[in-house]
């Protein structure tokens, strides 16, 4: 798996060197005009980056089935800490949202490591429970109820994008793991009516809903950020209008830097540039598969399973957020956007990735 090994890194390396770019290019007129420092952003993510790198040395360094013990042990702390992140004082407030814990200039949010968590708790219970996985109570019940209170306690932050995207991956490795096709169609008819309510309780949300079905009858309104997004990848045609000189970053695109950055790629960069993003992403899902296909350790195979799964779903949901193809849900793109949290786990993930297929050649 060398081969794999080096093609999955290098293509990690070059989307991380995209993002340090596009992040510089995206931002820099923002932090000048709120905070004096066209590099603020660019700063604190490569700080980031930094964290993320050690992370990501650190578990490639150790035998990935060293972590299989502690899986429990791990899903106990997430919910401490998202239980903790949900208290006034000690979890921080943003835009109406308590995601995070703030530490000096580091902000974590759990709920990053909670993805991961859950990764790592259901590949673990997929290799112990094999033999009686088609059994709902003994095989099936016990993961979904662990990812029931993760995606209770991320929802109530509230952060609905991270739950679907939890409560999709782990569903999906049950799935191929071999639970029975009529145990996933039960969780998939109670949990519709959920999110339906989920979305129809909360305003906002339903004005996403609304925006996504036609933005532009609202252009100005709730369908504000979905028109720019989309002005931004029209106005570069097929080559972009060039590196730094787009128009959509000079405050007319909210989170510019963050999770529409593929929308600033495309202004600046073209049609070339997005679809060049989207062929990284698709090796990078390629080689990962590849990977995974090739794990003989049934704790590994799944393990890798799941990354693949998280990192290949978020981007193609940012994608697919950017173009208009699906409501807006507030996930980064993996590598590229600017975030703290999610660049270290994504990073740490693809260690994990790459720490699988190492022991794996040994």
């Amino acid at each position: 798996m060398r081969q794999e090994r080096i093609s999955l890194m290098m293509t990690v390396i070059t989307l991380v060197c995209i993002g340090i770019v596009m992040i510089y290019s995206a931002s820099c007129v923002n932090a000048m005009q709120t905070y004096g420092d066209s590099m603020y952003y660019l700063k604190r993510h490569m700080f980031f980056l930094g964290l993320g790198l050690v992370a990501a040395f650190f578990i490639l360094r150790m035998d990935y089935r060293r972590i299989q013990p502690h899986a429990r042990t791990l899903v106990v702390f997430v919910v401490v800490c998202l239980a903790l992140v949900l208290i006034p004082h000690i979890g921080s407030e943003s835009y109406g949202a308590r995601r995070w814990f703030k530490l000096g200039v580091f902000h974590f949010q759990p709920s990053e490591l909670a993805k991961l968590v859950m990764i790592i708790y259901t590949a673990d219970f997929l290799q112990r429970k094999q033999q009686v996985i088609k059994n709902f109570r003994q095989g099936f019940l016990p993961p979904l109820l662990v990812m029931g209170v993760l995606c209770a306690l991320t929802v109530k932050q509230p952060d609905l994008g991270t739950t679907i995207e939890m409560a999709v991956v782990t569903v999906t490795m049950l799935f191929l793991g071999g639970a029975r096709k009529r145990h996933l169609a039960v969780v998939l008819c109670s949990t519709v009516p959920l999110i339906v309510y989920l979305i129809v309780k909360a305003p906002y949300r339903m004005a996403r809903i609304i925006a996504f079905l036609d933005p532009w009858q609202d252009s100005q309104g709730i369908g504000f950020q979905l028109t720019q997004s989309q002005i931004a990848l029209g106005s570069g045609g097929i080559f972009g209008v060039g590196l730094g000189h787009s128009q959509q970053k000079l405050f007319y695109l909210p989170a510019a830097h963050t999770d529409f950055i593929l929308s600033i790629i495309g202004e600046e960069l073209g049609l070339a540039g997005t679809v060049s993003i989207i062929v990284l992403f698709c090796v990078f899902i390629w080689q990962g598969t590849r990977i995974v296909r090739g794990i003989n350790n049934s704790f590994g195979y799944f393990l890798g399973l799941g990354i693949v799964l998280m990192l290949g779903l978020q981007a193609m949901v940012n994608v697919g957020v950017s173009i208009g193809a699906f409501p807006t849900k507030g996930l980064p793109l993996p590598f590229i956007s600017y975030g703290g949290s999610a660049l270290i786990f994504h990073l740490a993930a693809v260690g994990l990735l790459l720490n699988i297929a190492k022991v794996q050649d040994y």
